[in-house]
């Protein structure tokens, strides 16, 4: 009696035959509740549409295989004949299918199993990208992304952790300073956009006072808990956990920076030049006067692992990359008191 708006979509979306089929099938099933719950007119919009995006919607909330409630365990991530995964979290307060609480499980059918869920499954944004570009609220970093150069790496499989500064984080920057950064959206500018960026995905659950979070940098942000909230050096986490397919966006209201970096690198910083990049077999790296014979170098992975160090020799340095995977670096010079950061992509 609670499943009356699931039974109408299931055969508006022309699926009840494939859904009695031998299976075996696990059904999360939405009670007409949850369906109530969504947006006004969400519903009857969906519809008018029925073998298209509710299709697409309800099979989301079905998975190949007999997946009994013992069967799952927090973390979990479970490919749907959607096509995307949806995520398993056991806590104190239940089980979670996402964001939707599983009230009763393992009803046993001869060609499967159905959990009743008090919330609609829809699909994430295939990528974190895509949240911040779908965002109200974070205009400035997707610029930045762009800018940067970052969007594509951002876009790529992950998973990616991403702490967001909203609008207002950049507004308060000192004035003038998102504008000199975007004069030089490659350099410290996506090295500042990759500090807010960790590898692997880190849910709000997962959190710890006093935490590391290895980012894309290199260096570590710091997670402080007390009791105004919970922080990532000095930016308050106010939104947590939106999903997407390659990863968790997390919003916070502060622009965080690494350590090594100031908004503004040494003049003498422009006159770096990063030859063929991207990069095939070997980097080379033309210096300034200032860094001629004076300068580290360590080469970053996406992980936040050096894999590469040397010190310079003069005015060019080449370094073999031919035996790195493919992907996306970033690379630190150190010298005269100061860190300068390039990307780096290897092919």
């Amino acid at each position: 009696d609670v499943h009356n708006t699931l039974e109408a979509a299931v055969i508006a979306a022309e699926l009840a035959d494939d859904l009695s089929g031998e299976g075996p099938f696990t059904v999360f099933a939405p009670t007409d509740a949850a369906f109530a719950a969504l947006p006004a007119g969400t519903v009857e919009a969906l519809l008018q549409d029925p073998t298209g995006e509710l299709a697409q919607i309800l099979l989301y909330h079905v998975v190949g295989g007999e997946a009994l409630s013992t069967d799952l365990t927090d973390g979990d991530r479970i490919v749907t004949l959607e096509g995307r995964s949806i995520r398993v979290s056991i806590n104190a307060d239940g089980v979670f299918i996402n964001d939707a609480q599983v009230i009763v499980a393992d009803i046993i059918a001869d060609n499967g199993v159905v959990h009743v869920i008090d919330a609609v499954l829809l699909p994430p944004p295939a990528t974190v990208v895509d949240i911040i570009v779908n965002s109200d609220v974070h205009n400035t970093l997707e610029a930045a992304v762009i800018a940067a150069e970052l969007a594509d790496d951002l876009s790529g499989e992950g998973p990616f952790t991403v702490f967001a500064p909203t609008d207002a984080a950049f507004a308060a920057l000192p004035a003038g300073t998102v504008e000199t950064l975007l004069q030089d959206p490659t350099g410290t500018l996506a090295t500042i956009l990759l500090y807010h960026v960790a590898a692997g995905e880190v849910l709000a659950a997962s959190l710890s006072d006093g935490q590391s979070v290895p980012t894309l940098q290199g260096e570590s942000a710091t997670i402080s808990i007390n009791a105004e909230g919970v922080f990532i050096d000095n930016a308050q986490i106010i939104v947590t956990d939106l999903f997407a397919d390659n990863g968790v966006v997390h919003v916070i209201d502060a622009v965080i920076l690494p350590r090594a970096v100031s908004t503004s690198e040494p003049s003498y910083a422009a006159d770096i030049k990063i030859l063929s990049n991207p990069v095939r077999g070997s980097l080379v790296v033309e210096l300034p006067e200032q860094l001629a014979g004076q300068a580290d170098f360590t080469l970053v992975s996406a992980t936040g692992q050096p894999v590469f160090r040397t010190a310079s020799q003069g005015y060019t340095q080449r370094m073999d990359v031919s035996a790195l995977p493919a992907g996306m670096y970033v690379l630190k010079i150190a010298g005269q008191g100061a860190t300068i950061f390039r990307k780096i992509v290897v092919q």
